[in-house]
């Protein structure tokens, strides 16, 4: 997965939270965008949108960003620093068995989850479906365990990059049909037929769709909230061979030869570029 770009009302604002906050570093800013991530790598894009207003309540779009962080003591080191400047953006923590996770709300109410990864060794499968939960993890006991002090100094110190996106959606029957039977992910998990857990590689999930807060909720309007999603691929071969695959399913595309971008049934802006 690339970077998450995001339409926002207030850029200074943002920036502040996602650079001093969440600890990605601010990697470019001219005019209207700016570009926050770790090292090289992009994370999040903020496009500086303030003619915009806030989506509708229980409408298709972002429901989370999610960084995966190399080790426990990055993960540790961002979730401190969210939670001792911006503790009222903390919603919540789980232990999915294939990750550990904390979980937040942006000044501007986009989703964003801090995670690590166990080892893939770690991880059990079931007739190609991965075993995951929703556990107690008591953020406190975490840091606890695994904040250092160069952590707590220095906390935007190592790698990241967005692990996954999860988007809600209207249904996901319809998801299915486009991000697994066209686009080409291979299903991983499906929660009671309210979301579904899509990869490439093996890997838990790279995107994921649920109805949880959007259930039959149509077409998005152009509104503040998710800009578009980054989808990378190894070469420009692989993104002409996917327009060719979208064209058959009769999916419009925009093709320039280097991106290829196209909108879900939802109207969530999908691009797919090389690195």
């Amino acid at each position: 997965m690339g970077a998450v770009t995001l339409r926002v009302g207030d850029l200074d604002a943002m920036i502040t939270y996602y650079r001093d906050a969440v600890t990605l570093e601010l990697q470019s800013h001219e005019g209207p965008v700016a570009v926050l991530g770790r090292g090289t790598v992009p994370i999040v894009i903020l496009q500086h949108a303030p003619e915009l207003t806030a989506a509708e309540p229980r409408s298709s779009g972002l429901f989370h960003t999610a960084i995966l962080f190399d080790t426990q003591a990055q993960l540790a080191a961002s979730v401190y620093s969210v939670g001792t400047t911006h503790p009222g953006s903390f919603t919540g923590s789980a232990d999915h068995l294939v990750s550990q996770a904390f979980y937040f709300t942006d000044p501007e109410g986009n989703g964003i989850e801090l995670y690590w990864d166990r080892d893939r060794t770690e991880w059990s499968w079931n007739h190609g479906q991965v075993e995951m939960a929703t556990l107690r993890l008591d953020p406190n006991t975490f840091i606890g365990e695994h904040l250092t002090r160069d952590g707590q100094a220095h906390p935007s110190t190592g790698n990241a990059i967005v692990g996954h996106v999860h988007l809600s959606v209207g249904d996901v029957g319809t998801a299915r049909e486009f991000y697994v039977d066209r686009l080409g992910f291979e299903a991983t998990a499906n929660l009671g037929g309210q979301a579904l857990f899509v990869s490439a590689g093996g890997y838990h999930h790279h995107m994921a769709m649920n109805t949880w807060n959007s259930a039959g909720a149509g077409k998005r309007r152009l509104a503040l909230g998710l800009g578009e999603v980054d989808i990378i691929l190894p070469g420009t071969d692989d993104i002409g061979a996917l327009n060719e695959r979208m064209s058959h399913f009769g999916v419009q595309t925009r093709h320039d030869g280097q991106t290829l971008g196209f909108d879900d049934p939802w109207g969530n802006q999908i691009v797919v570029r090389t690195k």
